[in-house]
């Protein structure tokens, strides 16, 4: 009878766990056999189980799947990786149109945008725990069927609200049909199969999100803003029916339900501290639904912690936090949020409403930032064959960083398309993480825990998005107030703020009005306010490398947990 390849090649698991089966076979009493070898082996993070057949669940098996389903299944989880993202880039160059059709105020235009993020982001970590217990295929799809008939529905809305409303079940959907996606990949892909995989995933997710807004822009100018929608919701329907064809289910053998105090308490305190997160650029830092909003937040936090520590199968296990690569790989899920999503959303606002340029220059210039996705991700997967993924990474952001302060310097020259080179190294540096730390974020753990895994790693990764344009947002508005204070000391400080706020988003117009004569030293201002968040990025990019090769220097991609021959196997009481 073939024994599993991760016992065959070790010797000395090899023989005693045969000596054991045929124990068990020679056994007078079967059954009683039986029971004695359905005992599990536990080494490190891997998992054996014996019975009278010898049947074996670990990290190391390699699904049978035919070869057409696991490709189909991969073409599914791409589509699923380009649409998530483009949901979030895309509809900020769709608002223009909204707001001519159907009205809406300033703030509900902006929740546009900020509804996504909130729900999609605070319950990724609940639909990882659910593709481990449900099924990775079912979660899938119905995460891809709340997306598609949300996505249909937001052309009929007939207000900004319905929108808005309609943007929160997307985001629900988004979370659920990605964390399947990603714990579906996880069991069908394994070593350097999984690497270029995830390579790959990384890839189309970067495509999303990098050319939402021109994809979306496009729609709008050919067919109108409601077919930026339309033509999301079909590659969701295409997506649907690929999973349903080629993907097989599977989930954690040992689960035994949904931590569901867990998973409101985490994805409450998520929720509002994200929703905190969103508003205080509105409304300031001090607004008391802000403070309000950060300090619940904080102690939903602490409910949570308490009862993921009491409960015999939690949602998130804390232990995990122990492992210096996994908060390794936490870190690095944020780190494209602070030094890449900030760029995409902040240097469009730079170009159009300070430099000048139309909308199609801008695009135009965008493409050096994000073109590198294309082919950075897969050249890492290549790389990874030689070189740890934790050290390309940190390697990619030490790029990041130099390219940050090269594009503090070009676009303080004055000269906007000397900005060109740098942004591409900025692109490159980001490229080299991005299509490996979704593998990383499943290799650090075992298998059979690659929702849980998949669920943190995502929450972090988007929950980041919101929370690092917020922060950027106010270091550039705070920058360009202490610009103002100190040469208009005789304005009120609340009508600075007020200028300050408008010109950090890239309305000079609006802010001029609100400071009669003085629109030359409000560009200033800016200019140099954002050489200044730029030099602050690009030295938090430095430190948060030194972390990645501290952490993860020697974690790869494809890494499995090794078997380790000391490991036994008690037949009688419970295992070792």
């Amino acid at each position: 009878m073939p024994i599993p390849t991760p016992i065959q090649d070790n010797p000395v698991l090899y023989v005693r766990n045969i000596s054991l089966f045929l124990f068990a076979g020679a056994t007078p009493n079967l059954a009683a056999g039986r029971s004695l070898l359905d005992k599990r082996v536990h080494h490190g993070k891997t998992r054996a189980r014996f019975t009278g057949t010898l049947h074996m669940t670990t990290a190391h098996r390699v699904q049978t799947q035919p070869t057409a389903g696991r490709w189909g299944q991969l073409l599914a989880a791409c589509l699923t990786g380009i649409l998530i993202p483009l949901c979030f880039t895309g509809p900020a160059v769709v608002l223009p149109s909204i707001n001519q059709a159907l009205g809406g105020s300033a703030v509900e235009l902006t929740w546009v945008i900020n509804a996504y993020i909130l729900t999609y982001g605070s319950a990724m970590m609940a639909a990882g725990s659910l593709t481990d217990i449900y099924g990775r295929k079912r979660v899938w799809l119905i995460g891809l069927t709340i997306f598609v008939l949300s996505t249909f529905a937001i052309p009929a809305a007939s207000s900004v609200v319905q929108i808005d409303l309609l943007r929160l079940v997307q985001g629900l959907g988004g979370a659920a049909a990605f964390a399947g996606a990603m714990s579906s990949l996880a069991q069908t892909f394994h070593g350097a199969d999984r690497t270029r995989v995830f390579s790959l995933l990384g890839t189309t997710f970067g495509i999303g999100l990098a050319f939402g807004p021109l994809a979306a822009g496009s729609l709008v100018d050919s067919a109108g803003w409601k077919w930026s929608f339309h033509a999301t919701a079909l590659i969701g329907v295409a997506g649907f029916l690929l999973v349903l064809f080629s993907a097989t289910e599977s989930k954690d053998p040992d689960a035994t339900g949904m931590d569901w105090p867990g998973a409101i308490s985490f994805t409450a305190a998520l929720t509002l501290f994200t929703y905190a997160i969103l508003l205080a650029p509105e409304e300031g830092w001090t607004d008391p639904l802000v403070m309000g909003g950060i300090i619940g937040s904080l102690l939903l936090f602490w409910v949570f912690i308490a009862v993921e520590r009491r409960i015999a199968r939690p949602m998130l296990d804390l232990s995990l936090f122990k492992s210096a690569r996994f908060v390794g790989v936490q870190i690095l899920a944020a780190t494209p949020a602070f030094f890449f999503v900030v760029l995409i959303i902040m240097l469009p606002a730079r170009f159009i409403g300070i430099d000048g340029l139309s909308a199609l220059e801008t695009g135009q210039m965008m493409t050096a930032l994000a073109a590198p996705l294309l082919i950075v991700p897969l050249l890492a997967a290549q790389l990874a064959r030689r070189f740890t993924s934790g050290l390309l990474s940190g390697v990619g952001l030490l790029l990041v960083a130099a390219g940050l302060l090269w594009l503090a310097l070009a676009l303080d020259s004055g000269a906007i398309r000397t900005a060109l080179l740098p942004m591409a190294l900025i692109g490159i540096g980001i490229g080299l993480p991005w299509g490996l730390m979704d593998g990383m974020a499943i290799s650090v753990v075992e298998k059979e825990r690659a929702g849980m895994a998949t669920g943190i790693f995502n929450a972090v990764r988007v929950s980041a998005d919101g929370i690092a344009i917020a922060i950027a947002g106010a270091l550039l508005a705070t920058f360009i107030q202490w610009g103002l204070f100190d040469a208009l000391k005789d304005v009120s400080p609340e009508v600075v703020t007020e200028a300050a706020n408008r010109a950090a988003l890239g309305d000079l117009h609006n802010a001029t009005s609100l400071l009669s004569g003085q629109a030359a030293l409000l560009h200033h201002q800016y200019v140099s306010a954002f050489r200044n968040l730029l030099f602050v990025l690009s030295g938090a990019t430095v430190l948060t490398a030194v972390a990645v090769f501290a952490l993860l220097g020697r974690v790869r991609a494809h890494e499995e947990p090794p078997i380790e021959p000391s490991d036994t196997l008690e037949l009688a009481g419970e295992t070792k």
